[in-house]
């Protein structure tokens, strides 16, 4: 079974018949144990080290569809090598670009993904509040914001009311964790734990949405809610605003009330505040286990995983672009 593979030292990558080698190199130029990864079982690599490889190993991991995102010192998502479209369909491609280019086409999408974010909001808000009151009040502000999603008239306007939204999210995290203060979202740099981990998890979400969409007749440049932009992939964060609040955001809250991550697995300084190497290690196991939990499916009547519910949710767009169905956006409804 494939599975996704964490490279957090630096090192060198290389080919050994269908074998990946990793040699671990630290900055003195010490060379440590080879790890061999056989090909057949990577889904994709993550690296958060300095990374020496070639472009004949590229070449290699690009017929396996293998794609490798880059992360910095800071942990900061830096780009992607992914591998060329190897499902391109001209009438996808093309019924995209004109739901991007004609208003009554696009403002339709952009408002059901910004609907589909703001719902998984509210339930993992309500999901709490039942159990911890103190919350209620940032829920009513976003079903407020909510009804105001057909007033609307430009993407930049609903960006704005996406702001708007997040903000009240966000400002109910203080009372649904404990231990730990937010203050605020903060970024490049995060100030404190938990923004530190709503940006790591954050990217792990964009990531995993850029590659399901990859899977599929997609062109992850064009978006609707997000303006497209040079040197990213603009249809994943549109992707990743629906599923952040129940990937990322209910990890963090378990991870953190239940103190599986705690204050010594970070690290602070005039960067910001920042996951340790052994912080990053517990959240991305946690995060593939989520990733593989399975739910029951109400439209194909079986269960399926978050990983798949993701690449779901791109066909819905596949299907809402050549005409064949209407986009619903999918909403947690437990």
């Amino acid at each position: 079974m494939k599975k996704p593979y964490y490279l957090f030292h630096p090192g060198r990558l290389s080919r050994r018949d269908n074998t990946l080698k990793f040699t671990p190199v630290d900055e003195q130029g010490q060379v440590g144990q080879a790890r061999f990864l056989p090909v057949e079982s990577v889904e994709e690599l993550y690296v958060f080290g300095a990374l020496d490889t070639n472009s004949a190993m590229l070449n290699f991991l690009g017929q396996q569809h293998i794609c490798v995102h880059f992360f910095n010192y800071y942990e900061h998502y830096s780009g992607s090598f992914m591998p060329r479209d190897y499902l391109l369909a001209g009438k996808v491609q093309v019924a995209q670009t004109q739901a991007y280019l004609e208003k009554k086409k696009r403002l339709p999408l952009a408002r059901a993904l910004l609907d589909g974010a703001a719902g998984n909001m509210l339930r993992v808000l309500k999901y709490y509040e039942k159990r911890r009151p103190g919350v209620a009040k940032q829920i009513a502000w976003i079903q407020e914001y909510q009804k105001g999603l057909g007033e609307m008239r430009t993407t930049s306007a609903l960006m704005g009311l996406e702001g708007n939204i997040r903000g009240s999210y966000y400002e109910a995290f203080d009372h649904i964790i404990t231990d730990f203060e937010m203050s605020g979202r903060s970024k490049r740099p995060p100030k404190n734990e938990i923004n530190a981990l709503i940006s790591f998890g954050n990217m792990l979400c964009y990531t995993q949405c850029l590659k399901q969409i990859y899977h599929t007749q997609l062109n992850p440049t064009i978006s609707f809610l997000h303006e497209p932009g040079y040197r990213r992939y603009s249809l994943a964060l549109d992707l990743a605003e629906i599923f952040k609040p129940i990937l990322v955001d209910r990890l963090i809250f378990t991870l953190l009330n239940k103190r599986v991550l705690q204050a010594k697995h970070f690290r602070q300084d005039v960067s910001g505040c920042m996951l340790k190497e052994s912080g990053a290690k517990l959240f991305t196991r946690h995060w593939d286990e989520r990733l593989g939990e399975t739910i029951y499916h109400r439209t194909l009547g079986k269960k399926v995983s978050y990983r798949h519910l993701i690449k779901l949710e791109c066909y819905k767009i596949v299907k809402h672009l050549i005409g064949d169905d209407i986009y619903q956006p999918f909403k947690i409804w437990w």
